[in-house]
């Protein structure tokens, strides 16, 4: 039986379908749901086997990005999402997903014995909205998403996306836990070293994606939905090293598909 994905919308998410899509393509069915029928009955959450939050304006981004959503999170559906992880259930946030899931409790986690929200993504370096496509380099083994990923394109389309841990403890404990997942790369896939235009931002130490310390919740700021299939790149004609079908954009939601395939059984 094919694993089930629920994605969450709220007012001002633009993404929902190119990411059911994408989840479709690696092996999952899908719904979409707004949250507000989750916040009316949050057991419905049970019935999936992988969340996705993703991108796009929640709430039009009032406040901070992603700040309403994660603050209906984290005082209505607190419970059920850590009973999710707790199940060994994956979540990815992406772009605006991503925003949300550092203002709740959900990522990075506890780390350094610290709980709470502990990093943040706020404004680019730049001070404007960037939308252009970025190299990455995946780091370490921890995240079940990012997985044997080799180096990668992906679009980014965000203002608010400099990733900013609350302290050199919390920074300290990123690395030191291997939950750095993606950082921003040069051409020849070394970190940007903060450098504009490889690195977008101005996200400490290149961050573009962590997970939690169960390497199952991740969040990224790239958009992997939008290079699901080859010929989404600008530049697909003059790419002769490219699959001819698939973006590497696909191999990120078929990790969790896999992953869920093999540890967790499918609720009728």
């Amino acid at each position: 039986m094919r694993p089930t994905t629920l994605i969450l919308r709220a007012a001002g998410t633009n993404c929902d379908a190119e990411t059911a899509f994408a989840f479709e393509q690696a092996g999952s069915d899908t719904q979409t749901l707004h949250v507000n029928r989750l916040l009316e009955n949050p057991l419905l959450l049970g019935r999936f086997q992988i969340l996705a939050i993703p991108g796009g304006f929640s709430y039009g981004d009032d406040i901070s990005a992603g700040r309403i959503l994660a603050g209906q999170i984290m005082h209505h559906l607190c419970d059920v999402l850590h009973q999710f992880i707790d199940d060994g259930k994956p979540i990815i946030g992406i772009c605006n997903g991503f925003q949300v899931l550092v203002k709740t409790d959900l990522l990075p986690g506890p780390v350094g014995g610290r709980t709470g929200q502990t990093a943040t993504l706020t404004n680019n370096d730049s001070q404007r909205f960037i939308d252009r496509w970025i190299r990455l380099v995946p780091r370490g083994r921890l995240c079940i998403w990012t997985r044997d990923l080799p180096p990668l394109e992906l679009p980014i389309a965000h203002g608010e996306g400099k990733f900013v841990p609350a302290d050199a403890s919390v920074r300290k404990a990123l690395a030191d836990n291997d939950q750095i997942a993606l950082v921003y790369a040069d051409d020849d896939n070394a970190p940007a070293g903060g450098k504009f235009p490889d690195n977008p931002n101005g996200s400490i130490d290149d961050i573009a994606g962590i997970c939690d310390p169960t390497g199952r919740v991740f969040g990224l700021m790239p958009h992997p939905e939008r290079h699901i299939q080859a010929t989404q790149h600008p530049n697909w004609p003059s790419r002769t090293t490219i699959d001819p079908g698939n973006g590497p954009g696909l191999r990120i939601f078929e990790n969790a598909v896999e992953f869920v395939a093999e540890a967790i059984p499918a609720t009728m």
